[in-house]
Parts: C-alpha cells; structure tokens; sequence
C-alpha cells in the first residue's frame, strides 16, 4: 500500500516568491503557479493567495478557504511530489459553483504536471529560464527603427 502525499504549508515570503520563478497556469477563476525544489524532499508545498482586488476581507478569505478545499481534495491525486504550488484567488473565485472551481484546479494542476516541450522540465527547475519573453531569436523592440 501506498503512504499519502505529505502536503506542507508554504508560510514565509521567499517561498511564494520563489513559486511565482517557476512556470504558471490559469484556469477560470484560479491562477497556480508550480517549482521544482531541488531540497531532495518528496513533500508537495501549497500556499494561497488573495490580492484586494477581488473584494474586501470576507470575500478574499471566502476565496482562500475555498481553493484550501480543493488543494485537499486535488492535491494527492494531481500535484508532483517535490513541486511547490500557489494558488491564486481571480475574480469571481468566492462565488464560483464548487464543481467548475474544482475543474479550474484539476486542470491546472493536471497541465502543470505534463512537459510541454523539450526544455520544459529546465524551465520548471530553473527560476530564470533565459528566453525573453517572446521566445528565443525574438525581434527586440527597443523602440528604434
């Protein structure tokens, strides 16, 4: 038999900080951000977020303790242990039906959890990934002509 997923809090700054380095996804009324951590654990970190631009103190906390459920219930099936996530509140996330929120953060995690491309897993270990952000070999606009 299988032991559970261990799922520890991300509580201090740097941590978030360090997740929002690593690569992103939005889905509906939830933005997850994902970082490989290179410490050798095999613990999945989640923290939650809420800016004031989705409402005041009761709608943002609403939002938190909503996406806190579906990170329990999603978590141990979808997320990578080793990998640190943020969820981030969108608008409309307090007054999302249960079922499409929950949609929101499968598919997220579920696109978080598969390469998209070659470099793909550089990317997700690697805070700074060297490309700008239109992609290597892009036209720089630097407002001469």
């Amino acid at each position: 038999m299988t032991e559970p997923v261990k799922i520890h809090r991300l509580v201090s700054r740097p941590q978030f900080l360090a997740a929002a380095k690593g690569v992103s996804q939005a889905r509906g009324a939830v933005v997850v951000q994902a970082l490989r951590r290179s410490d050798g654990s095999d613990h999945i970190g989640v923290g939650f977020t809420a800016t004031r631009k989705i409402g005041g103190a009761v709608v943002r906390n609403r939002a938190k303790r909503r996406l806190r459920e579906a990170a329990r219930q999603l978590l141990p099936l979808h997320g990578r242990p080793g990998d640190d996530y943020v969820l981030i509140a969108r608008m409309g996330t307090a007054e999302r039906s249960w079922d499409r929120l929950l949609d929101d953060v499968r598919s997220a995690l579920t696109r978080l959890a598969t390469p998209q491309g070659p470099d793909a897993e550089a990317r997700r270990s690697s805070p700074i990934s060297g490309q700008g952000p239109r992609g290597p070999g892009a036209a720089q606009d630097d407002g001469t002509e």
